[in-house]
């Protein structure tokens, strides 16, 4: 059976994303997308890909599921799919056709994810956001948390799920210069 990983960048509070949607106070300095290209290299966008000249299919994953705020700050760049080298899914109960033919919108995602954790492939990268995160939580095997040296304040929570204690247990870390901590994470039942 496949499984799904969250796969994200986070504050050391706990944010994903300012209140608005960015994320650009996150490190992307050249170590940090260096240490990303080479390990998660399906993980980032095309034009990125293409700018470094990364092709062929991605080491871990072959499929993206976004949350509809996720996938919107690509729309407001006019990318409608950042990822077309993986198969890719946006949940959203306000847009239900998609603007780009190979981005599949659905409004079911603890059903989704089953269906697609049935098939055969790689894994499954929950690329954001907090809401979706907390939705889909019962389904989530792994996690890989950027743990970006810098304090938000305030923000889209890495889960958004209110107080519901999940255990899990760290399987691997990795500090790279610029000060970000991959961490790596399975369920504590795993």
């Amino acid at each position: 059976m496949r499984k799904l990983t969250y796969y994200i960048a986070s504050s050391l509070d706990g944010f994903i994303a300012s209140p608005t949607g960015a994320f650009d106070f996150f490190a992307m300095e050249p170590d940090y997308l260096d240490a990303i290209a080479a390990e998660y290299p399906e993980t980032l966008p095309a034009g990125y890909r293409a700018h470094k000249g990364i092709t062929g299919p991605g080491k871990h994953f072959d499929t993206v599921l976004e949350g509809r705020h996720t996938y919107q700050v690509g729309l407001d760049a006019g990318v409608t799919n950042a990822y077309p080298h993986l198969e890719h899914y946006v949940f959203s109960r306000s847009i239900t056709q998609s603007p780009d033919p190979r981005v599949t919108f659905s409004s079911t995602p603890l059903a989704t994810v089953r269906e697609l954790k049935a098939r055969d492939g790689l894994g499954i990268w929950l690329c954001g956001g907090g809401k979706l995160a907390a939705e889909l939580l019962p389904e989530i095997d792994a996690y890989i948390i950027k743990l970006n040296p810098v304090i938000a304040g305030n923000g889209l929570r890495l889960v958004d799920a209110g107080f519901a204690p999940h255990r899990l247990r760290l399987t691997g870390t990795r500090t790279v210069d610029s000060g970000v901590i991959f961490l790596s994470y399975v369920r504590h039942d795993s």
